[in-house]
């Protein structure tokens, strides 16, 4: 019988908050297990004077938690979905995902309110291409600068006067008690969010039966549906941190069904393409793919196609 767990995990503050949230989860429902956390530094995290989309893109903030589990130092891995490739290593899969959080962007600026009452020339800062697009689709007055590092790091940048606003994840702010430093969320109308925004989830091995029983508890089967549909979206545009892409599923009760928004656009916002659809949970995969194949239909291809000659 199985004594203990190991639980790899960023050293990033809200890293740390969500290998904690999950190992509680596990220690409720397993008291007489020993829970212990593995925390550790990823390429994403120690490199922050370039873009994420510039050095390699989502699998910076995985790769060493992989190989932590690959080495056996580690029995599971906590990450934000967020974060994850569409395609994972054969060897592992996603065995849980947690309820998910608030979904939404936060603007976060000591000087007003709201975007549209920032002045012209103002700077944004923000380290996500879809976020950019929306941002410049929406408010071209602003002038948006690529900005790295943790939730504390990039408050610090803006409090220090190097941006005017910066936009970070409202559920990071949230569940670092840091709502007070949110000037105002930005709603899915005003900021469709990335695939998976909001939710955390737990990797491990793909045949540790004992290990995938023990987390499939923590797993939220609604949001599993939909995170399912919008990173489908993804998958079916090749999506990752070099392209714009945002994508946002809610179940529609009434109907029981997947209810699915997804975006495309240029990094300079001048060509933003939103589309949607619906249908029932289990068909989640397609309902992602056939609004892949929608923004396709619309343009997307040509976007694609452009950014991949940058």
């Amino acid at each position: 019988m199985r004594e203990s767990i190991r639980i790899a995990t960023r050293r990033s503050p809200l890293a740390i908050w969500q290998a904690e949230f999950v190992r509680e989860k596990i220690s409720e429902l397993n008291p007489e297990l020993e829970v212990e956390l593995v925390a550790m530094n990823t390429k994403g995290d120690q490199t922050l004077d370039t873009a994420l989309s510039g050095i390699g893109g989502k699998g910076l903030f995985i790769d060493e938690l992989e190989i932590a589990l690959r080495d056996g130092r580690a029995d599971i891995a906590v990450h934000s979905l967020k974060d994850m490739p569409n395609t994972l290593s054969e060897s592992f899969c996603v065995g849980a995902v947690c309820a998910r959080g608030d979904p939404c962007d936060a603007l976060v600026t000591n000087l007003s309110s709201s975007l549209k009452n920032l002045k012209p020339g103002s700077v944004v800062g923000t380290s996500s291409l879809r976020r950019r697009s929306q941002l410049l689709a929406s408010h071209p007055h602003l002038e948006v600068r690529d900005i790295r590092g943790n939730v504390n790091t990039r408050l610090d940048k803006l409090d220090n006067g190097s941006y005017h606003a910066i936009i970070l994840a409202s559920i990071g702010l949230k569940r670092l008690k840091l709502h007070d430093r949110i000037s105002s969320r930005l709603s899915i109308k005003e900021m469709l969010p990335a695939p998976g925004q909001g939710a955390i989830a737990v990797q491990c091995h793909v045949g540790d039966r004992s290990i995938k029983s023990l987390i499939l508890p923590l797993h939220d089967e609604i949001t599993g549906y939909c995170v399912t549909a919008e990173r489908a979206v993804s998958a079916r545009l090749n999506g990752n941190c070099q392209v714009p892409i945002a994508a946002y599923a809610e179940l529609e009760r009434e109907r029981n069904e997947i209810v699915l928004r997804a975006m495309v656009g240029t990094i300079d916002g001048t060509s933003v393409l939103f589309t949607q659809d619906c249908d029932s949970p289990n068909k989640a995969v397609e309902l992602g793919n056939r609004v892949g194949d929608k923004l396709l239909g619309l343009g997307a291809d040509k976007i694609l196609n452009d950014l991949a000659g940058i």
